[in-house]
């Protein structure tokens, strides 16, 4: 043994994975786990053992990117038939509850009556049995909720299918798409069986600022088995960060963290909106804001919704240890397309709290309010949604993320009461996939084409953006989350030019603030602005 400190190298990126699947909020919470288990994981799967060569082809078409398709080769296809296989045995029960959620639809699909719906509790499905209540709403139609915390009590929660993989960026240049595709191990990877709530999870993470010593790095070799072709000694380094925290002493500050998220600092509260931190890239290594640049506390993160891009599990994770409280709105309490953020990020050992519309929370120097999230949900009936102002030192900043203002009237009216704001910051992802993208695997009957093409997860355009501006009498005014950063791609599987309408109606947006002599840009890689308080 030696006296030397070793840090986790900044190239090392995580990805948490379930049953060998990027995990993302859909594969936490029990009933989606389920219907994503068979409608996507085991379809894509198939899909690729029946006809490999047209997943071969598709991978390489550009305009294909983020499609159902399995990128892995021709050799591998024994270990998909493999992982097949493994799902009679280790996802028996997923494939049990997925079954009888379909069950279930169909069952209160034909209760037409309007008649009491209580006889029907003993034609519930077996493995749904006690874990659901039936119900009627005002016009007779028939529905149901889970009982979510006891699913997570249940048989079908199952840590024991999470597990971390890891690797260097030096390896692999870019990394690959993570929603079509499981990790198999290789080469470039290090994987090992750990559940996401396990704390060797913040012991490896929490050496990116506070160094192993030899005896705590070979003690984490002994105790974790792994697979893949990275050896766990690999990932560290006795080269200490060169670009690190810098804290704020007066005023605010303002920093993009990338894609969708900002960080929010005085000398007093540090508050992170929808974090998705990049591991840093040795071959450019300033184009991001990494880890080492965070303070070692933040005291809020606030979710805007349960996309994956902004409930990033893999982010979330990586700085659980330094974390206080997350905030994140309020859900329908049990419906199937809308599983609870807080209960999902309690299982994984967060201190998450909900809160409602309007909603206020103190903090030193000013006030977290959660303001209404209008669409980009196709339509359904989400409510685990809501955008954020945050008010600090008398400066005034609203984060929009993925908000679609089809309703000129509710940003009128909230404009009387959060007025004169210093930022505003609004995605303008406007021409969003089909809401079955997401959430396809969840539907138990086929849907029309026409219903796909109508019903987009679509934020706002330069139409339904620009009122917004004007309503909260903005200062300056960004646009952010279109996923054109190259290091997002990975989840993102967007590629924009010059023509799309998302820039164009973005680049729309930014002139006409700018006429009005408005301060307006697009973020995409660093940026930081401060402010004096008030």
């Amino acid at each position: 043994m030696t006296d030397k400190k070793w840090y986790l190298k900044e190239e090392v990126y995580f990805e948490p994975l379930f049953n060998h699947w990027y995990a993302w909020p859909h594969l936490i919470a029990p009933a989606t786990c389920a219907r994503h288990v068979v409608n996507t994981h085991k379809r894509i799967m198939t899909s690729f053992v029946n006809n490999f060569h047209l997943h071969l082809l598709a991978n390489k078409e550009k305009d294909l990117a983020g499609s159902d398709y399995l990128n892995c080769t021709e050799e591998q296809l024994p270990d998909i038939r493999n992982l097949l296989a493994e799902l009679k045995d280790k996802c028996v029960d997923l494939l049990d509850l997925a079954d009888a959620i379909k069950k279930l639809d169909e069952l209160l699909r034909n209760h037409t009556s309007g008649e009491s719906i209580e006889p029907l509790y003993a034609q519930v499905p077996e493995p749904l049995q006690g874990y659901v209540e039936l119900f009627l709403d005002i016009e007779h139609n028939a529905g149901y909720r889970f009982i979510e915390p006891l699913l997570y009590r249940s048989k079908f929660y199952k840590p024991e299918l999470q597990s971390l993989s890891f690797g260097l960026i030096s390896r692999v240049g870019e990394r690959p798409f993570v929603f079509s595709t499981p990790r198999l191990p290789d080469e470039n990877h290090l994987q090992t069986q750990v559940a996401f709530n396990d704390p060797l999870v913040d012991e490896i993470f929490k050496a990116r600022e506070t160094p192993m010593s030899d005896l705590d790095l070979q003690a984490l070799s002994e105790r974790v088995e792994t697979v893949g072709g990275v050896a766990v000694t690999e990932m560290f380094t006795e080269q200490a960060p060169e670009i690190n925290f810098q804290p704020v002493t007066e005023g605010v500050r303002l920093t993009y963290t990338g894609h969708a998220g900002f960080m929010l600092e005085t000398a007093d509260v540090t508050i992170m909106i929808d974090p998705v931190i990049a591991s840093r890239d040795p071959a450019d290594p300033d184009a991001m804001l990494s880890f080492s640049e965070l303070p070692p506390k933040i005291d809020y993160t606030l979710l805007t919704h349960c996309h994956q891009d902004h409930v990033n599990i893999e982010t979330l994770l990586q700085l659980r240890y330094k974390q206080d409280k997350i905030v994140v709105p309020k859900n329908n309490g049990g419906t199937l397309i809308d599983p609870a953020i807080r209960l999902m990020l309690k299982e994984l050992n967060f201190d998450a709290v909900e809160v409602e519309d309007l909603e206020e929370i103190q903090v030193p120097g000013g006030r977290i309010v959660a303001i209404p999230f209008l669409g980009e949900h196709g339509d359904l009936n989400i409510r685990s949604k809501s955008a954020w102002y945050v008010e600090l030192l008398g400066r005034k900043f609203f984060f929009g993320a993925d908000s679609s203002n089809p309703d000129n009237k509710l940003y009128e009216r909230l404009g009387s009461m959060f007025n004169d704001v210093d930022v505003l910051a609004i995605g303008m992802e406007c021409v969003g996939a089909p809401y079955t993208w997401l959430y396809g695997a969840l539907n138990t009957k086929t849907v029309s084409k026409n219903i796909k093409n109508s019903r987009r997860l679509n934020g706002s355009d330069y139409e339904q953006a620009f009122p917004m501006v004007e309503a909260f009498g903005a200062d300056t005014v960004i646009v952010y989350a279109l996923g054109r950063e190259k290091c997002y791609k990975y989840f993102m599987g967007l590629e924009y030019d010059e023509d799309s309408r998302q820039i164009l109606e973005s680049n729309k947006m930014v002139e006409a603030c700018q006429a009005k002599q408005l301060p307006s840009f697009t973020m995409n890689g660093r940026k930081t602005m401060t402010f004096s308080a008030r």
